[in-house]
């Protein structure tokens, strides 16, 4: 019975020695996806942010 209890403890200890290794690979992939998604973001909509929170509208409303 104490063999069959070591057995399932280093089969839980392995088991959750490779599930911390591969949560550590899946966080750093999704780690350089966001940043090279806030890179993208950066760069590209930079000049339509500022016409979409409403500097371009004000001006409208008054000439027209």
């Amino acid at each position: 019975m104490l063999w069959i209890l070591l057995l399932l403890l280093i089969l839980v200890v392995f088991g959750f020695g490779f599930t911390m290794q591969t949560l550590w690979w899946v966080a750093a992939v999704l780690l350089v996806v966001w940043v090279v998604g806030f890179a993208m973001r950066g760069r590209g909509s930079g000049g339509r942010r500022g016409g979409r929170r409403g500097g371009g509208r004000r001006y409208s409303r008054s000439r027209g």
